[in-house]
């Protein structure tokens, strides 16, 4: 690693830091990094720092166009979602977002997070128990609960989130929580109403399952689908023009290039994750017939 690469991650560092109150809340926000380890890269300690754990802070604290070549392109969706997440953190408001499996949810999550303050963004996994999931919420909030009870994280994690100025819980597919985690956000909701914005992220899968729930009286699928506002905010499709788009910005800008690019993307009804693989499939192609005319030529 470079020192050009690990200036931009201290000063990325520096930037994350100071969304906290304290370095050390902030470094409990990271998956296995210390307060040292923090503490050692923003003061220029670097010696004994490897480049993995470099790579690991990196990953956590930068947004994805930060760490690649990569260039995030402002799609329908992205635009969409962005509105959504901050209205939802200046009214104090819950929203669920649903939209296309590859439509771009996590990646501007991450990007919206890395430009605003108080906002804790939440993977969630099937495999998920309350204890699971109450703790990550006390990570991302800033603090460490090993030994504590969970109703003791739970409350102090939520005591946490009340006393800042406009804090934003986003749950990145939550269609995943199995349903005795589910049942969790009446509680954390009803506790946190109108002093924290709340925003779940997932496919449209989210809808019929609710509405089953709701159809067959399950216990809280109805609180949790009134909490939402018995709606879903849903997400435009990605289309043509935003694949044309994405090409144009990392650097594939020829028509017929292009249109194999979406051509590709619409069999996998525009899955961002096979448009990226298509774009660097064509450069590849491009890159590869230039050496041969070069080699031919010499």
């Amino acid at each position: 690693m470079t020192q050009e690469e690990r200036n931009k991650i201290i000063e990325a560092l520096r930037v994350y830091v100071a969304k906290y109150p304290s370095q050390n809340k902030a470094a409990a926000s990271l998956n296995g990094v210390s307060p040292a380890t923090v503490s050692a890269m923003i003061n220029g300690r670097h010696e004994s720092i490897s480049d993995d754990m470099w790579r690991n802070v990196a990953s956590q604290i930068m947004a994805p166009s930060a760490t690649s070549e990569w260039q995030i392109v402002e799609t329908r969706a992205f635009q969409e979602i962005f509105l959504a997440l901050q209205d939802a953190q200046d009214n104090k408001s819950v929203r669920w977002i649903t939209g296309d499996a590859g439509c771009g949810k996590t990646t501007t999550a991450g990007i919206y997070a890395s430009e605003h303050r108080e906002v804790f963004t939440v993977l969630c996994d099937e495999d998920m128990r309350k204890g699971d999931f109450v703790r990550e919420i006390a990570r991302k909030v800033g603090f460490r609960s090993a030994g504590m009870r969970i109703r003791d994280i739970l409350d102090t994690a939520i005591e946490r989130i009340m006393q800042m100025d406009s804090p934003l819980l986003v749950f990145d597919e939550g269609d995943k929580l199995n349903d005795n985690v589910f049942h969790y956000f009446i509680n954390i909701y009803n506790r946190l109403e109108g002093k924290c914005g709340i925003v779940f992220m997932s496919t449209s899968y989210i809808r019929h399952r609710i509405e089953r729930g709701v159809s067959a009286n399950r216990k809280g699928y109805n609180e949790i689908y009134s909490r939402i506002g018995r709606r879903f905010f849903e997400l435009d499709p990605t289309g043509r023009a935003d694949v044309a788009a994405i090409c144009q910005a990392n650097g594939l800008t020829e028509e017929r290039h292009v249109k194999n690019v979406i051509t590709a993307a619409e069999k996998s009804d525009f899955d961002l994750r096979c448009v990226k693989g298509a774009i660097h499939r064509e450069k590849k192609l491009i890159e590869t017939k230039a050496a041969n005319r070069r080699s031919k030529a010499s």
